[in-house]
């Protein structure tokens, strides 16, 4: 009986072993995708030859009417700004947008209006909030068309 024991926790050891090997494999794809997908990006931080672009000088002067998921698996999302409160962005299910990803926080990050001027804050996030590839550590402004990375989620201000 001992022997059988010993070879069923080698078999099981093995599987255990196979599984972590899979698991690893994964994250290391999902981490080469994303950087695949930084170097495809100009230096907007937005995909070269995308029509919808908006001129960085434009976008002082434009208003954002629109929150859009441009990547991540809310990808074509589309969230209607102007209403009152901040929009909260986490894993959480009471979240405006909630997100289906394991590198957001539950409260990752708010977005708040002052007048027509849309701000960006990290709600003390694990992995981080980013505007343009930079690590948003204050409430910072957003301007129209510039990237916000949450985890693998990607979102615009457009007008």
């Amino acid at each position: 009986m001992p022997a059988l024991i010993l070879q069923l926790s080698r078999v099981g050891f093995l599987i255990l072993l196979c599984l972590f090997v899979l698991a690893a494999m994964r994250v290391v794809r999902a981490d080469l995708r994303w950087a695949g997908e930084i170097r495809t990006s100009d230096s907007g931080g937005r995909r070269r030859g995308r029509r919808d672009a908006v001129d960085p000088a434009a976008a002082v002067r434009l208003v954002p009417t629109t929150l859009v998921v441009t990547a991540g698996a809310l990808s074509g999302t589309r969230l209607r700004l102007g209403s009152p409160g901040p929009i909260l962005i986490g894993r959480a299910e009471d979240s405006t947008l909630v997100l289906d990803d394991d590198y957001a926080s539950t409260r990752h990050a708010r977005i708040t209006q002052q007048g027509n001027q849309y701000f960006l804050e990290d709600l003390g996030s694990t992995n981080g909030t980013y505007l343009d590839r930079v690590r948003v550590t204050t409430p910072t402004a957003i301007p129209v068309g510039v990237p916000i990375r949450i985890g693998r989620t990607v979102l615009e201000l457009r007008p």
